[in-house]
């Protein structure tokens, strides 16, 4: 059998792919050259909250598997989970790991762990009863003090934790191997109500083989920030990982800016897996684990290749429609010299889920941070919580990072970085695309792309070059699809209409920049407002004093008052307008429209200022409830008030819930000058 072709010729296909068009394109010109629209006729999308569907089950009975890792190679260092158990915990420390895609590692034991808090809403949708949280099996396995499906007497069992291998760019460059440096996987659970299968997994739990320079350890800041973040954006309907525990090491210290308590979170995900999988491969030359991967997403992650997108109709022209599924794997689809197999497949269906979820981002004003590949998601996951944030005051070149001195993950360019970084995962599947039909010859599959051979490789370079610019096309147009449904929905429209874009959503955004609106407070006050008390010039002047804040004297620095109500009554009274295109005037209906804006405009997000709140009172004041105040508040984000109302998922299960009122006022109300746009390092 002949050996894998070396890491330079894989390269030289990437350095061809990186020429087509979209991969450096600005973020505006995603508005300015799209055209193809998904008109939506709905007024509500659909956010991550849902009923209670039975009271779950236990952690010893859900129902677990290793599918992870028992279809994918692990480290060769320790080839057996015995073989990592019985290794001395210093010695699964970092070093270059190859040919593999996971370590075998075990957690560090932790000593007095304490649990802060649970997410209701993650429990029930792991499938486990909200009492488990009382157990202390639960309580040792949140920290990682017992393994579940491991014998330590027998050294054996059906599982064992592990680590993944990727590499990434970062901040645009090569960062060579990273792989979870602070996570440690340690089964897969499935709901038995729902069939859903999640990842659990730890973070901050210990040095891995890929830790690099750092301690494997997470703090409490970080940990509490991505603990809220996680379940704030499942809430809002945003495609995210999620976080079901969060613990305190009372005696764990860590250094970062200064020393700081170590904590550990309880995450989980259906995959974990990133774009950074495939790039240390690509780097690698390793077309055989390329393949390999890639199949096991296919067939495991998006269960089966027959529940990947066919082939769009027009995919050169308009490719706005939702594409036809049910696929069989081995069916060739598409014209010659653009034949589509199950690996462009693959990757078109990667490219639509991370548009829809960029497309959410933008909507609610939502940032990252840090958008390296290996923090892209192959499900389209909101993934991996750093230096992120809400938009305070609409400004599209905010950034929450402090170090993105050259505004590369600020607000205005996630949209066109979430492409950047499919092209670098379109390089690394390219050999697979541009095989087309030949994909599964034994030619091809033993020997792969052959450089010497120009008259063999130039047809599949140039299948692939055509096929990725195509599918570019078709991430615009999901993009600009969901972004227009969504916006629709926020502005409490039922339909769609062309001109919308130019008269209410462009000109809303250009107003809310030069005036310093408050992105989701503009939104949310909209909806409260009734288009019969906008009838006059007067009336709609009036109107506009509930965007400006309350805790300033001018809408922004440099602005008159008296110009900025006038702009925005302009504003209004064209709302008003469509408003009443789409609803009748009668009062059932206004409050049907005002009911269903509540719906998808949050009164509650987890703003910087906050989270860093919350953070100083439960780690320098020793506060508890406070934690699961504000994770009730952000996993039921679209609430009028908390206090006093009856929840099925509250702290402690169902009940009326008895909060802090004034604490729910301030935080749900005009942001204080000094606390806006607050950004934040990468290090957790």
């Amino acid at each position: 059998m002949r050996s894998l072709q070396p890491a330079a010729r894989c390269l030289a296909l990437a350095q061809h792919l990186k020429s087509i068009p979209y991969a450096n394109q600005p973020f505006s010109a995603f508005f300015s050259t799209t055209k193809h629209i998904m008109a939506s006729n709905g007024t509500a999308i659909e956010n991550g909250t849902h009923p209670l569907s039975s009271d779950g089950t236990t952690l010893s009975a859900l129902p677990k598997s290793w599918h992870f890792t028992a279809s994918l190679p692990p480290d060769a260092a320790f080839p057996t989970p015995a073989d990592s158990h019985k290794a001395d915990r210093d010695d699964l420390g970092p070093r270059q790991v190859k040919n593999a895609i996971f370590t075998w590692v075990r957690p560090e034991k932790q000593q007095d762990p304490e649990l802060l808090a649970v997410s209701p809403a993650a429990m029930r949708d792991l499938g486990l009863a909200l009492s488990e949280a009382d157990t202390e099996e639960f309580r040792q396995v949140a920290v990682g003090n017992k393994i579940i499906g491991w014998d330590e007497e027998t050294l054996s069992g059906p599982g064992y934790p592990w680590a993944q291998c990727y590499g990434g760019f970062q901040f645009g460059q090569w960062a060579g191997q990273l792989g979870d440096g602070r996570a440690i996987s340690l089964f897969e659970g499935t709901n038995p109500a729902t069939g859903v299968r999640y990842e659990v997994q730890l973070k901050g739990a210990g040095m891995t083989p890929y830790s690099r320079f750092a301690d494997g350890k997470a703090v409490l800041r970080s940990s509490i920030r991505e603990f809220i973040v996680s379940e704030n954006l499942h809430a809002l309907g945003i495609p995210s990982t999620r976080a079901l525990a969060i613990s305190l090491l009372p005696h764990s210290r860590v250094r970062r800016e200064t020393m700081e308590p170590g904590a550990i979170v309880v995450r989980m995900a259906q995959s974990w897996l990133r774009f950074g999988n495939f790039d240390i491969l690509r780097a690698r030359g390793d077309r055989k684990l390329v393949r390999q991967l890639a199949t096991y997403i296919g067939e495991e992650v998006f269960g089966g290749w027959d529940k990947l997108p066919g082939r769009l109709a027009d995919p050169e022209g308009a490719p706005g429609d939702e594409p036809p599924r049910g696929i069989p794997k081995e069916t060739i689809e598409g014209p010659l010299g653009a034949e589509e197999n199950r690996f462009h497949r693959l990757y078109r269906e990667i490219i639509r889920r991370n548009a829809l979820t960029v497309a959410k981002w933008q909507i609610y004003g939502f940032m990252n941070g840090v958008l390296n590949t290996d923090n892209t998601s192959i499900m389209g996951l909101s993934i991996d919580f750093g230096p992120f944030a809400f938009m305070d005051n609409f400004d599209p070149n905010y950034t929450p990072n402090h170090d993105d001195f050259a505004l590369r993950y600020s607000y205005r360019n996630q949209a066109t970085i979430i492409w950047w970084n499919l092209v670098r995962l379109g390089e690394a599947l390219g050999e697979l695309i541009g095989a087309g039909p030949e994909v599964d010859s034994e030619s091809f599959v033993t020997n792969g792309l052959n450089f010497d051979d120009e008259a063999a490789s130039k047809p599949i370079e140039e299948r692939a070059h055509k096929l990725i610019t195509q599918a570019g096309e078709e991430f615009k147009a999901v993009f600009m699809g969901e972004f227009k449904r969504l916006f629709t929905a926020r502005l409490g429209l039922k339909t769609y209409k062309e001109s919308d874009f130019d008269s209410l959503f462009d000109s809303l955004l250009n107003t809310m920049e030069a005036l310093e609106l408050d992105y989701n407070l503009f939104f949310r006050r909209l909806s409260t407002l009734k288009t019969a008390d906008l009838q006059t010039e007067e009336a709609r002047q009036k109107a506009a004093e509930v965007f400006f804040s309350q805790v300033e004297e001018v809408p922004g620095p440099g602005t008159d008052k008296e110009k900025a109500r006038k702009r925005v009554g302009e504003w209004l009274d064209k709302w008003r307008v469509r408003i009443e295109e789409d609803w009748t005037t009668s009062a059932a209906d206004s409050e049907e429209r005002v009911a269903a804006m509540k719906r998808v405009n949050p009164s509650f997000i987890p703003r910087g200022w906050i989270l860093d709140e919350v953070i100083r009172r439960v780690e320098k004041q020793g506060e508890r409830d406070v934690l699961k105040r504000v994770l009730h508040m952000a996993t039921h984000p679209f609430e009028d008030a908390w206090t006093g109302k009856e929840f099925e998922d509250g702290p402690t299960g169902k009940g009326v819930y008895q909060g802090d009122k004034a604490e729910e006022e301030r935080w749900t109300g005009d942001v204080p000058q000094q606390k806006k746009a607050m950004q934040c390092s990468c290090s957790s």
